[in-house]
């Protein structure tokens, strides 16, 4: 399979299906949820769309990594809450109703503050390394953003809204296929690029299990300290760090056109369960009792 087909085929159709099965299970009622809890909104908004941007930026500061490589991790840092967060959430004890209502509002602010942060991470870290950055309109890149993600979670609300037993019953399938697919673009994603990865494995899959315990830790501690109750500041601690890798992937390959910029987010793609899973135990095991959740 080439890999011009993989990037501009594959990947995009994969992503809408993912984000398809992500809408099956939203309702309107998952957005105000969210709403009618300003705290929690307002902390998660903070620790996702500022603080990990900002840590994520430091930390390629501090190891000194620029380029292709340091956009995909930016890019990484720009997606939107994983759908696998509220597993993670469940797992860990959190506040699962919390986990759907900010994963469905973090899927649509992300259309308007991914390009920002994409365009400037292309004009900052590909000038610096001495390349030419090719200049990405923010509106094209919201235009892409928006119907390969915002659409097909449209589509699955709608279904979900018109047919709603049709919905329930086959949203367990669709997420269970969704789960392999993303599979599947995490490998096509590392083949297509096994070059780059078999020569930055060492320093990258480092610097990705750095950021997502980071960030899983300073998400829980800032909760922590805004005084929210225990499972919300858990959960705000998974869907700070917890990552839309696949549109990592597509945003890198299918829309920029760079497969080094992929790296990360494959790795990231990776690494962000291990330290999710390791997170969950801790809380589940030390910080939230059994009978909180009864």
């Amino acid at each position: 399979m080439s890999g011009d087909l993989v990037s501009i085929v594959l990947l995009p159709l994969i992503l809408a299906f993912i984000m398809f099965s992500l809408g099956l299970g939203l309702t309107l009622g998952d957005f105000r949820r969210i709403l009618v809890q300003p705290k929690a909104l307002v902390v998660g908004v903070v620790c996702h769309f500022v603080l990990l941007p900002l840590v994520c930026f430091a930390m390629l500061k501090l190891v000194g990594m620029g380029g292709a490589l340091a956009v995909g991790f930016m890019i990484v840092a720009a997606c939107p809450t994983g759908a696998t967060s509220n597993l993670l959430t469940y797992l860990a004890r959190g506040d699962v109703a919390l986990a759907l209502g900010f994963t469905a509002m973090a899927s649509v602010l992300t259309i308007f503050t991914l390009p920002v942060i994409v365009t400037w991470a292309l004009a900052h870290f590909m000038s610096a390394d001495g390349a030419v950055a090719v200049p990405v309109p923010v509106g094209f890149l919201m235009a892409q953003v928006a119907l390969v993600m915002g659409l097909p979670v449209g589509l699955g609300m709608l279904a979900r809204a018109r047919w709603a037993a049709w919905a329930l019953r086959v949203e367990p399938t669709a997420t269970r296929i969704a789960t392999v697919l993303f599979v599947i673009i995490l490998v096509l994603a590392v083949v297509k690029n096994f070059a780059t990865v078999q020569a930055h494995l060492i320093s990258l899959a480092p610097m990705a299990l750095a950021l997502n315990l980071t960030m899983l830790s300073v998400g829980f501690a800032v909760a922590w300290a805004a005084r929210l109750p225990r499972r919300q500041a858990v959960t705000l601690g998974i869907e700070t760090a917890v990552q839309n890798a696949a549109l990592s992937l597509v945003v890198a390959s299918s829309v920029l056109n760079d497969g080094d910029m992929a790296i990360p987010g494959a790795i990231y793609g990776v690494t962000m369960y291990a330290g999710g899973l390791l997170f969950a135990w801790v809380m589940r095991r030390f910080v939230v009792p059994p009978e909180a959740v009864a």
